[in-house]
């Protein structure tokens, strides 16, 4: 029975509901606890809001110093980070090792963020002096999605103390077990006790999060439940929301050179991490005639041959989706599509290994009617072909969402067009839609987030501006008609 609450460095047992996670390759229980009751996520609060008082006031450089040593911390614990985020929630072992090696990374970029987005500046002027300064909102709430249960959550925590907060962090329930090596590398690194606590748990927990005296919440996860928070904190504007909300993402594939190379971009795009990336593509958006049945074609080869497994077996590029509901909901999604007139050309199926493992499917939807602007998490592509570019723009843009999108195409003409006119956060060009640098903001319009993109940009909404104006001595003022 794992402890599920820590809170000012200290592990206990939950007072909650009992909540088990089982891997879904082998369907293992790897994580089981009580989770935390509302009284103790309260406590969680009060704990990071007392830490708060010390931790901000710091200086940058003893701040900095910590999450440094954190990015050791974490190094020193790669195999045991990716072993755990594998088992949790299933992905290959070699993605879930490019997740630790992230979490490290990190630091350093939100280092430099901070210096450059969030630092201080000093200016003389002829009364003195004007300084800029960024000061701390106070207790974060953090949400944790499955899909990257260290990267994501790390990544707002990590700028967070940068700057100055604290932080309560509600894992989830569908991916839990990193959580506590993440503390456990916090607790070497010297962060004082306060500066974060965990509260496990599922909907109540994060609802008794939701309700507490927080500060700001910062979240990644699905848009319905992101809307949810955004009108919880109506008329609130004190608390600062950073929401990152996923997307329906297209991906346009125009006369390249390479067919093969096209295809081997956009089976990533749409495939990585079994579908299950906020910035894959689910829509593929190719001409109509002989080079879009190519690139079908080479896609749908790709969708067949792709290696399934556990994330221990060899040579594996897809691992199972999360649980065996996300594997039921994809093949139920791709049901809807063909009544719908979508016209199958390789199928998803649940696979006879069970859990959550399905194969990569591709479905054409061009002639398809009244097709849900809905985010699929798992590996199913939607084809859709178009007679002219403006057309494929217009497809490309005809979503609500506005996360990722890409051009395959080698025309440079094409890309301006597509640079200028794709509304999109993340915009590729011959690259895959699910690729993303850290040393860049990640983000996008619409049902996409509230214009506040993470990654390097996460200092931005970890800090408040202070402007001041600085006069050694009080002077005697004048000014028109004013008295002398």
């Amino acid at each position: 029975m794992a402890h599920a609450v820590y809170i000012s460095g200290k592990w206990r047992e939950g007072h909650g509901a009992l909540i088990s996670n089982h891997c879904p390759a082998t369907g293992e229980v790897v994580w089981e606890g009580a989770s935390a009751s509302l009284e103790q996520v309260e406590e969680a609060v009060v704990s990071a809001a007392d830490a708060f008082r010390d931790w901000s006031r710091r200086p940058q450089a003893d701040r900095t110093a910590v999450l440094e040593a954190y990015a050791v911390e974490i190094e020193k614990r790669t195999d045991a980070i990716s072993e755990t985020i594998s088992r949790d929630m299933g992905k290959a072992l070699w993605e879930s090792k490019a997740e630790a090696a992230t979490m490290k990374a990190k630091v350093q970029v939100s280092i430099a963020a901070q210096v450059e987005r969030a630092g201080s500046k000093n200016q003389k002027t002829a009364f003195g002096s004007v300084h800029l300064t960024h000061r701390a909102h106070g207790v974060m709430a953090v949400y944790g999605p499955f899909n990257f249960p260290g990267h994501l959550p790390n990544g707002h925590i990590v700028p967070a103390l940068l700057a100055g907060n604290t932080c309560v962090f509600k894992p989830s329930e569908l991916a839990p077990g990193v959580a506590a090596l993440m503390a456990e590398a916090f607790e070497a690194a010297g962060l004082p006790a306060g500066c974060l606590n965990i509260v496990h748990g599922a909907r109540e927990t994060g609802g008794a999060l939701l309700n507490a005296d927080i500060n700001g919440l910062l979240f990644t996860g699905s848009a319905a439940t992101g809307t949810f928070f955004h009108k919880h904190f109506a008329g609130r504007p004190e608390v600062i929301l950073a929401l990152e909300m996923g997307g329906n993402n297209p991906l346009i594939i125009w006369d390249p050179a390479d067919i093969e190379a096209a295809a081997d971009i956009a089976a990533q795009s749409a495939f990585l991490t079994t579908g299950q990336r906020c910035s894959c593509a689910r829509r593929v958006i190719l001409p109509e005639g002989s080079f879009g049945d190519d690139v079908v074609e080479a896609i749908v080869a790709r969708a067949k041959s792709l290696k399934i497994g556990a994330w221990n077996e060899e040579d594996i590029f897809m691992g199972p989706l999360v649980s065996e509901q996300a594997a039921a909901n994809a093949t139920e999604f791709q049901a809807m599509l063909s009544k719908k007139g979508g016209k199958s050309l390789r199928r998803l199926k649940r696979m006879d290994r069970g859990g959550g493992f399905v194969t990569a499917g591709v479905i054409d939807v061009t002639n398809a009617q009244d097709i849900p602007d809905e985010e699929l998490f798992g590996p199913l592509m939607q084809i859709v072909r178009v007679k002219r570019f403006d057309e494929a723009l217009e497809r490309a843009n005809a979503t609500k969402y506005g996360l990722s999108g890409g051009l395959v195409s080698d025309d440079d003409a094409l890309w301006v067009r597509a640079h200028q006119e794709m509304r999109a956060g993340i915009l590729n060009r011959n690259r895959p839609t699910a690729g993303a640098s850290g040393a860049m903001p990640f983000g996008g319009p619409g049902l996409s987030g509230n214009f506040r993109p993470g990654a390097y940009y996460a200092a931005d909404y970890c800090a408040w501006p202070q402007a001041s104006q600085v006069s050694g001595t009080a002077e005697r003022m004048s000014a028109q008609g004013f008295p002398k």
